[in-house]
């Protein structure tokens, strides 16, 4: 009877049967670029061939493990291959996932759910805990530590049987189900009862699906990482034989930017730089106080790179001040427009921007960081105090490329315009929408900058198709980063009290 109602177990192997592909390289090689950097990575790229056609040899495929598991954490420091495996590595996992098998597992929810993996547990635990849920049971190999440093080495008994029998150890009984693909045999199925199936060789010659992105057990608003697309061995080759190359049409594309604005549009076509601007919007203005009149125009954009105001300034072809709070001093050098640094001081930025806005026509990203998702981050109103009785632009930006992202909390803020002119064909969209008026200084029916704030950010959500949330730059610095995003520039206390002001 007691057996009747005993929860039923399930175990799946992560890469191979719960991820689509059985590779590990790929996770190896961003531990050792974002962790270790990029003369890590390219010696894991070299040797990992030879590693392979050993293991092959001798027929092991301990040999390879081992050795991407040394070269890419030897020597480094456990909190950054932590912030990796937290920051980077999960929407390389999610991207990778198998329909059949995710659903298999979330239906035995109520049951206990055990993964077990080739990798590192440090590496596939905060996707693990973060997608799969806190109650499943991982089982990994545990990498030694030597002071607060990884020696590149295992503790744990080798291979996937190995770490799934120490976790079993000590219980009067084993798995209940294993789940496995069509024509495998992981070791660990021999600890299970009964085995099921969640991909048959009839649809072989189809792919597998990846889970859709509306069936993510909870939305991938932030993450980390310069590489756009999942590094396979030959996707790096691609990248670093591009890389020369691409180092030259960036400083090109950089130097575009001082040329008269019709011209710089014209040579960017020619190196493959795409821009695309809607500005119809701006076409059918709303009505405006007298007293503004001589003020420029406030443009609100939400936030996808550095470029975001330079892009803006080309297509409307004439100077546009932008704001910022921690630019660093080499974007500064090479922005070719006018900017100003903020103090996160609101009464100091107020006055800042007010005396900015009457010389000129001024950009402002609310949102104060970059989200490289469809997602729009909480904007705070303090354009709408500044422009109150006036307009506000709202202004939709999109921006993309195929091998770089052009934004990064971990790395090199500086060199972010640099990876993103680097791609072979980077886009930028940018919308102008219908000005909306605000309040005058005293309020207006009962309409508050804020009401303003969250008005613009719909707007622009709904020209993009993004989804608002309530999200902020201090969220996701504390995801990433593990801090609160504060540039040493900046006084932590006035960030607190602008937080406070905003909430």
């Amino acid at each position: 009877m007691a057996d009747s109602h005993r929860r039923t177990s399930m175990a799946t192997e992560l890469e191979g049967t719960l991820l689509i592909s059985g590779s590990l390289f790929p996770y190896f090689l961003l531990v050792a670029l974002e962790a270790g950097g990029p003369l890590r990575a390219l010696a894991l790229l070299a040797v990992y061939p030879l590693a392979a056609l050993l293991g092959a040899a001798f027929f092991s495929d301990e040999l390879p493990l081992l050795a991407m598991t040394f070269l890419s954490t030897a020597g480094l420091p456990a909190a950054d291959v932590a912030a990796v495996a937290r920051a980077t590595l999960p929407r390389f996992f999610l991207a990778d996932l198998r329909a059949t098998a995710f659903r298999a597992m979330a239906r035995n929810a109520t049951g206990e759910r055990l993964v077990v993996t080739r990798l590192p547990r440090l590496l596939a635990e905060p996707f693990v805990r973060e997608f799969l849920g806190d109650d499943v049971i991982l089982s990994g190999a545990e990498l030694r530590v030597f002071g607060t440093r990884l020696t590149g080495t295992v503790t744990s008994p080798p291979g996937i049987a190995g770490t799934l029998v120490a976790v079993l150890r000590g219980r009067d009984k084993i798995v209940d189900v294993g789940l496995c693909c069509a024509g495998d045999q992981p070791e660990f199925l021999l600890l299970c009862q009964e085995r099921r199936v969640v991909s048959s060789p009839e649809k072989t010659p189809s792919p597998a699906t990846p889970l859709p992105r509306s069936e993510y057990p909870k939305p991938l608003v932030f993450h980390d990482g310069r590489l756009v697309r999942r590094p396979e061995p030959v996707t790096c080759l691609a990248i670093l034989l591009w890389v020369p190359l691409g180092v030259v049409l960036s400083v090109t594309r950089l130097l575009l930017g001082f040329l008269p604005h019709g011209a710089g549009l014209l040579i960017a076509a020619a190196t493959g730089f795409q821009i695309r601007a809607d500005l119809a919007g701006a076409a059918s203005p709303a009505t405006r106080g007298g007293h503004r009149r001589r003020r420029g125009t406030l443009f609100a954009c939400n936030h996808q790179t550095l470029m975001d105001p330079v892009i803006l300034s080309t297509v409307l072809r004439r100077k546009v001040t932008a704001v910022t709070y921690s630019l660093s001093s080499f974007s500064e050098l090479i922005a070719p427009i006018p900017t100003v640094r903020l103090t996160r001081d609101r009464r100091r930025d107020s006055s800042i921007m007010e005396a900015e806005l009457t010389r000129g026509d001024l950009v402002v990203c609310p949102e104060g960081t970059t989200c490289r998702e469809a997602y729009l981050l909480r904007f705070s109103p303090l354009f709408a105090e500044i422009a109150a009785g006036g307009d506000v632009t709202p202004t939709a930006v999109r921006a993309g490329g195929e091998m770089f992202h052009g934004s990064t909390v971990r790395g090199y803020k500086w060199l972010d315009s640099v990876f993103f002119l680097m791609n072979p064909s980077p886009w930028y969209e940018i919308r102008l929408l219908v000005p909306v008026a605000t309040a005058g200084d005293g309020g207006d029916g009962g309409v508050s900058s804020r009401d303003v704030a969250n008005s613009v950010q719909k707007m622009i959500g709904d020209e993009l198709g993004f989804e608002c949330t309530g999200l902020t730059r201090r969220d996701k610095y504390r995801m990433i980063a593990g801090h609160d995003g504060v540039d040493a520039r900046s006084s932590p206390a006035l960030e607190r009290k602008e937080d406070a002001r905003n909430a």
